[in-house]
C-alpha cells in the first residue's frame, strides 16, 4: 500500500479537509458580532470561497492521479487515542470513490458560494452564512475522506448539526425554527441506529478502521446476535441502512427533507441536492464487502428505496412552492439511488449520486434564481411566460429537467437507466415491487418536472395576479415590477452547473460502471448478485446505449409525462381541477403526506412524552429524589435523632451505659462458655 501511497502526500489531503475549516472560523469569529464584526462581508466571502476553490482544485488534481497513475492512499494521520486494543485515529482513505466524492463536494460547494453572493446580498447574517457552508463542506469533506468509522462518524454528525444551523438560519421565522428542530430530531433516530451498528462492529471486530473490519467479514458472517437466531450481519447492514434512512431522507424517516425548505436557497442546493443527503448512499457503497454478505439487509434496502422513489415522486405533483417540488423530487431520486444499493449495484447507485448532485443543484438554484427574478414569490401558480424574461435561468432550467427526467444523452439518463436495468436483473425477492416502483416513478418525475418547468416559464403570465405578494415582499421592490434575469454571480454557477448536468454522463459511464474506477473501492459477490455482471453484458458504449433506449419503456414513460403535463398545464388547464374535484379524498392523503407529520405529532409524539412524563414522575420524582435522595437524608436524619439521645453530656448517663454494656458482655461470655 505504501509504494502506491507515494504519489498523494498526507498533507494535500490535509489541505483539502482544512482549507474550508479556515475560511469558516476567519468568517464566523471576525465577520458576526461574536468576534466584533472586524472583518467585511468581501473580505469574508473571499477568504471561504477562496478556502473553497482551493480545495476544489486539490480535489481534482487528487482525482487526476488516481485515475490516470492508479494513485491510493490508506494511511492514520493522526492518532487520537487507544482504549484497551481499540485505536481511535483521524485518517484518511483515497480511491476512486473518495476521489469522485471529494471533487462533487468541492465543485458543487464552490459554486453554490458564488451564487451566496448574488441570493443573500440583502441579508444580515451574510458572514454567518458563509462561515456555515464552509463549516459544512469541511464536515463533508471528513465524512468522504475518512479511513475509519469513528471519523466517520464525526463527519456524520457535523454535517447535521450544520444542517441544523443552516435550515433554521433565519431564526426568527417560526417555521424555520420548527424545521431545523424536526430535522435535528429525525436524524438522531437515524443516528441511534447507526451507533449501534458501529458499536456491534467494534464489539465484534474488535477495530475502527475499515480496512480491518473489511478483512474481518467473514468471521462477521458466522455468528448469530446472542439470544436470538438473527444473523450477526443482517443487524450491522440493518442496523447502518437506518443511520443511511436518516441522513438520505428514506421512507419513514423522510419527513425532515421538505420542511428543510425554510433555509435559503443556496443552503437546498448545497444540503439537498449534492452533499448531506447523499452521505448515506456513500457509506452503504463503502460498507459494500458487509451488505454483500447478507441478502436479508440487501431486501431491506431495495424495500425502503422502492417505496420513497414511487411514493415520494407522488407527493412532488401537487406542490406549489417552487423549492418543494424540486425537494420531493430529491426524495424520489435518493430512493432510486438506495434500490440501486439494494440490488449490488453500488456503482450504479453511486454514479446516480454524482449525476444527480450536478442537475438537482442545477434546479435548486435555477429555483432560486426564479425567486429572485419574481420578487420573492415562491408559488408556481403566480408566475408563467419567464422564458422572455429570465433566458439564462430559462435555459439551465430546461437543461437541468431534462437531466432529471432520464433524456437520452444527458447525465440523469444514463445513471437512472441503469439503475432500472440493474433492478431488472436483480434475484432478489424484493426486486419485482422495486422494478415496477422505478419504472412507474420515471412517468411521476418526468409529470412534476416538466409541471412546473411549464407553469413557471411558459403560457400566460401571472405575476401580476398573486394575492400574497405584497405581504412578503417589503424590501424587494414593488411586487408587480416584470421579472428580471439575475445577476452574472448568480447565472454563471447555473452555466457551469448545466454543463456537466448534459455531459458527464456520457463522459464517465464507462470507466465508473464497467472500467475500474472503483475496483478496489466496491465489492460486489457476482455469483450471487448478478445485476453487475449482466449490465456489463449488453453495454456496447453510451451511444449505443441511447439510440437503443428510445425503444425502452423508461423513454415513453419519461415522454408520456411531458406529455400529460404540457396538455394539462398548457392547452387545458381546467383538467387538473375537475380531476381534483373527483379524487378529493386521494388529493386529502397527498396534501397531508400520507398523514406521517400527523402520525408522528400525535401518535409517536404523546407516546414519547407519556413515557417521559411516566420516566419523570415515577423514576425521577419517586425514584431517584423520593427514594434515593430524599430517603437517604430522612433515614440519616432517624438514626442521628435516636444516636443524639445517647450523648446526654450528664456524668451518670455514661456511667450508667458502661455499667449496662459491661453487664452485656458479661452474660455473653457466660452463655457462651
Amino acid at each position: 500500500m505504501n509504494t502506491m501511497s507515494q504519489t498523494l502526500s498526507a498533507s494535500t489531503l490535509l489541505a483539502v479537509a482544512l482549507a474550508p475549516l479556515v475560511g469558516a472560523i476567519v468568517a464566523g469569529v471576525f465577520g458576526t458580532a461574536f468576534g466584533g464584526n472586524r472583518i467585511g462581508r468581501r473580505v469574508s466571502h473571499s477568504l471561504t470561497i477562496a478556502g473553497v476553490a482551493l480545495s476544489f482544485v486539490l480535489s481534482a488534481s487528487v482525482l487526476w492521479d488516481v485515475v490516470m497513475h492508479g494513485a491510493r492512499f490508506d494511511e492514520t494521520i493522526y492518532h487520537w487515542m487507544q482504549v484497551g486494543g481499540l485505536k481511535m485515529e483521524i485518517g484518511f482513505m483515497v480511491d476512486g470513490l473518495t476521489a469522485m466524492m471529494m471533487c462533487v463536494v468541492t465543485f458543487v460547494s464552490l459554486m453554490v458560494h458564488l451564487y451566496t453572493i448574488g441570493y443573500m446580498q440583502d441579508d444580515d447574517g451574510y458572514n454567518r452564512f458563509f462561515a456555515y457552508i464552509s463549516l459544512f463542506t469541511f464536515s463533508m469533506l471528513m465524512l468522504v475522506m475518512s479511513n475509519n468509522l469513528l471519523q466517520l462518524f464525526f463527519g456524520w454528525e457535523a454535517v447535521g448539526l450544520v444542517s441544523y444551523l443552516l435550515i433554521g438560519f433565519w431564526f426568527n421565522k417560526p417555521t424555520a425554527i420548527f424545521a431545523n428542530m424536526k430535522a435535528f430530531l429525525v436524524n438522531r433516530v437515524g443516528d441511534f441506529g447507526f451507533i449501534l451498528g458501529i458499536g456491534l462492529i467494534v464489539a465484534y471486530a474488535g477495530t475502527l478502521n475499515y480496512t480491518e473490519v473489511f478483512a474481518l467479514s467473514g468471521e462477521l458472517a458466522k455468528p448469530t446476535l446472542p439470544g436470538t437466531d438473527w444473523m450477526l450481519i443482517t443487524v450491522i447492514c440493518v442496523c447502518l441502512f437506518i443511520g443511511a434512512m436518516g441522513k438520505s431522507a428514506q421512507f419513514p424517516l423522510h419527513v425532515w427533507l421538505p420542511d428543510s425548505m425554510e433555509g435559503p436557497t443556496p443552503i437546498s442546493a448545497l444540503i439537498h441536492a449534492a452533499t448531506m443527503v447523499t452521505a448515506g448512499i456513500f457509506m452503504v457503497a463503502r460498507m459494500s464487502p458487509l451488505f454483500e454478505l447478507s441478502d436479508a439487509a440487501l431486501n431491506f434496502v431495495l424495500v425502503i428505496g422502492a417505496i420513497t422513489a414511487l411514493f415520494m415522486g407522488f407527493l412532488g405533483i401537487i406542490q406549489n412552492d417552487i423549492k418543494r417540488v424540486v425537494a420531493y423530487s430529491t426524495l424520489s431520486q435518493l430512493g432510486y439511488m438506495t434500490v440501486a444499493l439494494g440490488a449490488s449495484a453500488y456503482s450504479v447507485a453511486v454514479f446516480h449520486l454524482m449525476t444527480h448532485a450536478f442537475f438537482k443543484a442545477l434546479l435548486f438554484l435555477a429555483a432560486g434564481s426564479v425567486i429572485m427574478g419574481v420578487h420573492h414569490n415562491q408559488d408556481i401558480r403566480w408566475m408563467g411566460g419567464l422564458r422572455k424574461y429570465m433566458p439564462i435561468t430559462w435555459i439551465t432550467s430546461l437543461l437541468g429537467s431534462l437531466a432529471l427526467i432520464g433524456t437520452p444523452l444527458f447525465a440523469g439518463f444514463y445513471s437512472k437507466d441503469s439503475i432500472i436495468e440493474a433492478v431488472h436483473f436483480s434475484t432478489l425477492p424484493a426486486a419485482g415491487f422495486a422494478h415496477f416502483a422505478v419504472l412507474a416513478g420515471v412517468f411521476v418525475t418526468a409529470f412534476y418536472s416538466f409541471r412546473m418547468y411549464f407553469l413557471v416559464f411558459h403560457g400566460k403570465e401571472r405575476f401580476d395576479q398573486n394575492p400574497d405578494a405584497h405581504h412578503d415582499d417589503h424590501h424587494h421592490g414593488h411586487h408587480d415590477a416584470h421579472p428580471h434575469e439575475s445577476p452574472l454571480v448568480v447565472t454563471v454557477p447555473l452555466v457551469l452547473l448545466a454543463i456537466p448536468s448534459v455531459l458527464i454522463g456520457f463522459m464517465t459511464i464507462g470507466p465508473m460502471l464497467f472500467g475500474d474506477f472503483f475496483k478496489d473501492a466496491i465489492v460486489v459477490d457476482a455469483v450471487a448478485h448478478p445485476a453487475m455482471a449482466e449490465l456489463a453484458g449488453i453495454f456496447h458504449g453510451p451511444l449505443a446505449m441511447a439510440t437503443h433506449a428510445l425503444s425502452t419503456a423508461p423513454f415513453w414513460l419519461a415522454l408520456a409525462g411531458v406529455v400529460a403535463a404540457y396538455y394539462m398545464y398548457m392547452v387545458n388547464p381546467a383538467l387538473p381541477a375537475a380531476i381534483k374535484r373527483r379524487v378529493m379524498p386521494l388529493y386529502a392523503v397527498l396534501e397531508n403526506k400520507y398523514y406521517m407529520d400527523w402520525f408522528n405529532e400525535n401518535v409517536l409524539a404523546r407516546a414519547a412524552r407519556g413515557l417521559g412524563t411516566g420516566l419523570w414522575k415515577g423514576g425521577d420524582q419517586g425514584l431517584i429524589d423520593g427514594a434515593l435522595v430524599n430517603g437517604s437524608w430522612k433515614l440519616v436524619g432517624w438514626v442521628a435523632s435516636i444516636v443524639r439521645r445517647l450523648q446526654s453530656g450528664f456524668l451518670y448517663h455514661y456511667a450508667l451505659s458502661m455499667i449496662l454494656g459491661v453487664f452485656v458482655l458479661m452474660t455473653y461470655f457466660v452463655w457462651r462458655s
